[in-house]
């Protein structure tokens, strides 16, 4: 028989250099990979799409600007202003917001606000810890973001980038 896991508030392993905890991971589980995170004020993921994995993102505390659609046309500067075909738009989730992700969907959140915003993020299949570890190695260096780096650790996690992630992105 197989134990499953519980844990309290604030437990799980903390990825060194990124506001991330993991849950549950590839080490428990051969599905998909559980994480709490708190997004920084101006954080931009930049929008970008997965070949193969599916995410989902539940907002607890604050407010992010989501995307989750395929524009009429992609715009390799910005996201926020993309629309679909039917009319969807990026839109601002608050606590309680869930934004699901299938596998090949362009996606993207930002915080527009002044503080961390709280959420859950799930990804299937499992081991997306280990491009979070690689990808805090890369935004410890001094400096700005190194974009072909991001962009290239990315490709190798099955990350196709769409518009560059931004860290420190003004609010608009």
């Amino acid at each position: 028989m197989t134990s499953g896991l519980v844990l309290p508030p604030g437990a799980g392993h903390r990825i060194e250099g990124t506001s991330m905890t993991l849950k549950v991971g590839a080490g428990r589980s051969r599905v998909w990979s559980m994480f709490e995170a708190a997004v920084s004020p101006g954080f931009d993921v930049g929008a970008h799409l997965h070949r193969e994995a599916e995410e989902v993102f539940y907002i607890l505390d604050g407010e992010l600007d989501l995307l989750a659609f395929e524009p009429l046309v992609r715009t390799a500067d910005g996201w926020d202003a993309w629309e679909s075909a039917t009319g969807d738009k990026v839109v601002r989730g608050g606590p309680g917001s869930v934004m699901f992700v299938p596998a090949g969907c362009p996606h993207a959140f930002f915080n527009p606000g002044s503080a961390p915003v709280r959420m859950l993020f799930q990804v299937a299949p499992a081991g997306h810890e280990r491009y979070l570890e690689e990808l805090a190695e890369l935004l410890a260096a001094p400096g700005p973001p190194d974009q072909a780096a991001i962009a290239s650790l990315r490709a190798r996690h099955d990350i196709h980038q769409l518009t560059p992630m931004n860290p420190g992105r003004r609010p608009v």
